[in-house]
């Protein structure tokens, strides 16, 4: 099996609360956006940007995400609150992907929306490569208006997810995979 083949083969996603630091370094994280540039991009509209939380930006997020969740659960207790403002300080580094699909008169939106998934798994996959962890999660702060415009997306933008990276805490556990028997069909079959 070569390199790549294996790297892709050991890649498992970590719980964020299971990621420590080190973070990737500077130097590192600009490696990583570089990689998860280097995607399939129909008419190179780049229809993806990037957004780096890290140190104190975790926590200051954190608390537009707690505003807009007691605004909606006036009963919340101040454990669930707490556990709102922590949701991007659960691992030493979260980046955000955004969508920036949109109309356009050659390249159809659902491959701009293809290609920042595909971003967003590049920079999953680099993360792996150089040795730390990562996980792809969308939550529902991920969907609402006041968290987004707190974020700094425009109108037409979309959280594609935010990806938590750091170094795990314990070697990751593999997890079952459908059968290929059950997703695998072959055309006049």
């Amino acid at each position: 099996m070569t390199d790549a083949l294996s790297l892709l083969s050991t890649r498992r996603s970590v719980k964020p609360i299971e990621l420590n630091g080190p973070a990737p370094s500077a130097g590192e994280i600009d490696t990583l956006l570089t990689i998860a540039s280097r995607v399939p991009d129909h008419g190179k509209l780049a229809p993806w940007r990037f957004i780096i939380f890290e140190g104190d930006a975790r926590l200051a997020i954190g608390e537009k995400i707690a505003e807009a969740f007691s605004s909606d659960r006036p009963d919340a207790t101040p454990e669930q609150i707490e556990f709102e403002r922590k949701r991007l300080a659960r691992a030493p580094l979260v980046i955000a992907v955004v969508s920036r699909a949109g109309p356009h008169a050659k390249i159809p939106e659902w491959e701009q929306v293809m290609s920042a998934g595909a971003a967003t798994m590049n920079l999953i996959t680099a993360a792996h490569a150089i040795g730390y962890a990562a996980n792809w999660i969308t939550e529902w702060y991920a969907y609402d208006p006041r968290v987004l415009k707190a974020i700094g997306l425009a109108d037409n933008e979309r959280i594609a997810g935010f990806v938590h990276i750091g170094t795990p805490a314990r070697p990751p556990e593999d997890r079952p995979r459908p059968p290929l028997s059950e997703i695998v069909t072959r055309y006049g079959a």
